[in-house]
């Protein structure tokens, strides 16, 4: 399969991005991969192309560097199609041990990050009047589980950020999707992907009791990482691409029941609600 369509993909050298521009590559696409080490990320995919393959280094916290690396890829293939925001990594702990300074990272990982990665590609796509912005959230940001509260919170300005950005988007011919996956195979519960506080405190049984169960379950949840990144190539082909995608039927259960749960709670304080106007 030939096609002009060119992806740009953060975070690549590992986990869901990694398989994705495999598999781009593998489709013919053309593919501008991010990575804070580009060497691993070369051995990592195991193509050389230059024709359809750009690795690039980048510090997705440095505008300066998002920005060459933009300039690069519009350089080296003239335009970028599909953007996915895919860098990022969990933190499970309890919110009053977890330190300030990791607090602030993985804001700046999770959202900032994203954030200005389309900042710097929107000129791009506004000029050519097309464009499609995949932002890899998790179901998280929508169903928290317990020790999940900085991550979740990352997850959920990432889903807020993506669906008002779609409407002021939407006129430029500009599509955005937020990916809102359960639980995948793609390491993201190893020390790579993962920082993990175990708490000192007494109490906190939830939060521990979630931390021993998903940390067992590494390696074994039900998610399929190459359907994902299937799914996410058939989503840039589709016309109209959902605003909001869970994958994993995890995801699909956890947010059908928090649905019916919100529902249930807005009807039964509607009469509160209404009552605060004038």
């Amino acid at each position: 399969m030939n096609t002009s369509k060119v992806w740009y993909v953060t975070g690549a050298s590992q986990g869901l991005g990694l398989i994705l521009v495999k598999k781009l590559l593998a489709g013919g696409y053309r593919v501008a991969a991010t990575s804070r080490n580009v060497q691993k990320l070369k051995e990592a995919v195991g193509v050389i192309d230059a024709d359809r393959f750009l690795p690039l280094v980048v510090d997705i916290n440095n505008l300066d560097c998002i920005d060459e690396s933009v300039q690069q890829t519009l350089a080296t293939f003239g335009s970028i199609d599909v953007v996915v925001n895919n860098a990022g990594y969990g933190m499970s702990g309890t919110v009053e041990e977890i330190e300030e300074q990791e607090l602030r990272h993985i804001f700046d990982v999770n959202v900032f990050a994203a954030i200005n990665v389309v900042k710097k590609i929107l000129p791009v796509m506004r000029k050519q009047r097309s464009g499609y912005i995949i932002n890899i959230g998790s179901v998280a940001g929508f169903v928290g589980a317990p020790g999940w509260a900085i991550y979740s919170a990352t997850k959920a300005a990432l889903a807020a950020f993506s669906e008002v950005l779609a409407l002021d988007l939407k006129e430029f011919g500009i599509k955005v999707t937020v990916v809102e996956p359960s639980g995948f195979r793609t390491g993201f519960l190893t020390p790579n992907s993962l920082a993990y506080t175990e708490s000192k405190i007494d109490g906190y049984h939830a939060v521990k009791d979630t931390a021993k169960r998903y940390l067992a379950g590494n390696g074994i949840q039900p998610g399929d990482p190459d359907r994902a990144s299937e799914i996410l190539i058939e989503m840039a082909e589709s016309k109209q691409p959902p605003l909001h995608l869970y994958l994993g039927q995890d995801a699909y259960n956890r947010a059908s029941n928090k649905l019916t749960t919100m529902t249930e709670e807005l009807a039964a304080w509607k009469s509160v609600t209404v009552s605060a106007d004038f």
